[in-house]
Parts: structure tokens; C-alpha cells; sequence
């Protein structure tokens, strides 16, 4: 059983994420989207990137690809789905979760490490972490900021569907902690099931001890929840 990391034209983040799942010790292979999803795939993670250059809007053109319609088959079946950045916007735009990621508050690209806070922690994507644990992750993005209409945020979060917020050191949920404008601080959302999530910040780049920390190798533990 392999995890699948689609390659999309313009991904950039896939690389990234099969050597964080390497160091983790979970089998990945990279799969060009128009080869199709593999038989024996047991999670699938869509990569940060700019597929098909973010033309139209992030993630649009990809979430068109025919791989997509597997992947939702896939994830309604019970197959773990991680969306991170560019994957988040693809996710977002095929329906695989709610809302929409669009243009950061200060129209600029943005690359920094922000502090994210755990808000629950019986998902496959938070079973090592505490809720309200906080966590420090980079962001790298310039559509970033999460919406959805205000009747629907309010159904995501009686659901308990808000996975991560962007919050302060100390797990206080600011103005100023918010790095994009997301509504409410939020940074990732599930899907209908748990076992589908997507998040802005990439959990990749803090996975290599001796690559930017460790924080974020319970994220990718959940591909190994299937």
C-alpha cells in the first residue's frame, strides 16, 4: 500500500512531501495526474505548487482533471486525503471540502512561519497533538485567506469540521496571528469524513528534523490512517 502525491503541471511541493513521508518511514510515490490514481494507493496527498500556474483561480484547472473524480471515489471509500497549499485550493475547488481560498488580505505573496492551534485532536491529521496545542508552521501563499459564507462557517464549526486556526505563541486567536485575512482564523478544514483535510501551511517543511523543526510530522501521520 502506497500513498499517491499527485503531480499536477506546476506543482512544486511534491518532492517535498514524498521526502517528509520517506523520513516518517510511509511508502509515497509521485503520480502524474493524466496516469490516473493507482490501484493499491492507501492515502493520497495533493502538493503544494501552482498548478496550471494559478490561471483562472489556485487550483481551478486542477480540480478539473479526470484524477479527481477518482480521488473523490477514493476519499468517500475511506481514503485518507491531505490538500496543503496549492492541494488545499484543488481540494476546496473539487468539493472535496467547503469554501474557497482566495487572495491574501495584503494582495501580497507571503512567506513566513505562522503559529497554528489544534482544534481537535480525534482526527487521523491531530492524533499526535492535544487540542489546543500550537503549532509552528510555514506558510508560502498568495491566496491564502479562507471564505465561506457566514451561515456556512457557522455549520462548519457546530460540525467541529475547523482543524487548525491561525493563532498567537500563545494560542490566543488575534487580529495580528492571522496571516492572510482567513474568516475566523482558519487554516484547515475536514472534509464530510475526517479522513479528508486541507490546510494552508505546509506540514512537509516541518517534518525533517534538521529541516525547519518537527511540528508538523503528526499531520502526515494521518496518512496512515486508512
Amino acid at each position: 500500500m502506497t500513498v499517491s502525491i499527485i503531480r499536477f503541471g506546476g506543482s512544486n511541493c511534491d518532492r517535498d512531501a514524498g521526502r517528509a513521508l520517506a523520513h516518517l518511514d510511509i511508502d509515497a510515490e509521485i503520480v502524474w495526474h493524466e496516469d490516473g490514481l493507482p490501484a493499491d494507493t492507501s492515502g493520497i496527498v495533493l502538493p503544494g505548487g501552482f498548478s496550471y500556474g494559478d490561471y483562472l483561480r489556485a487550483g481551478a484547472m486542477a480540480a478539473r482533471s479526470p484524477i479527481m473524480d477518482e480521488i473523490r471515489e477514493a476519499a468517500a471509500d475511506g481514503v485518507p486525503v491531505l490538500g496543503v497549499c496549492n492541494g488545499a485550493q484543488v481540494g476546496c475547488e473539487s468539493g472535496l471540502t467547503e469554501g474557497a481560498f482566495t487572495t491574501n488580505e495584503s494582495a501580497r505573496f507571503q512567506c513566513e512561519h505562522v503559529y497554528l492551534r489544534v482544534e481537535r485532536d480525534d482526527t487521523p491529521w491531530t492524533a499526535a497533538y492535544d487540542e489546543g496545542d500550537v503549532l509552528e508552521i510555514p506558510i508560502a501563499h498568495g491566496e491564502g485567506r479562507y471564505e465561506v459564507d457566514d451561515d456556512r462557517l457557522e455549520e462548519l464549526e457546530s460540525e467541529d469540521r475547523v482543524l487548525f486556526r491561525y493563532c498567537d505563541e500563545d494560542g490566543e486567536l488575534t487580529e495580528d496571528a492571522n496571516p492572510n485575512g482567513s474568516k475566523h482564523n482558519v487554516a484547515g478544514v475536514l472534509g464530510e469524513r475526517d479522513s479528508v483535510a486541507v490546510l494552508m501551511p505546509h506540514p512537509e517543511r516541518v517534518t525533517l528534523p534538521d529541516v525547519g523543526g518537527t511540528d508538523g510530522q503528526g499531520v502526515l501521520r494521518g496518512l496512515e490512517s486508512a
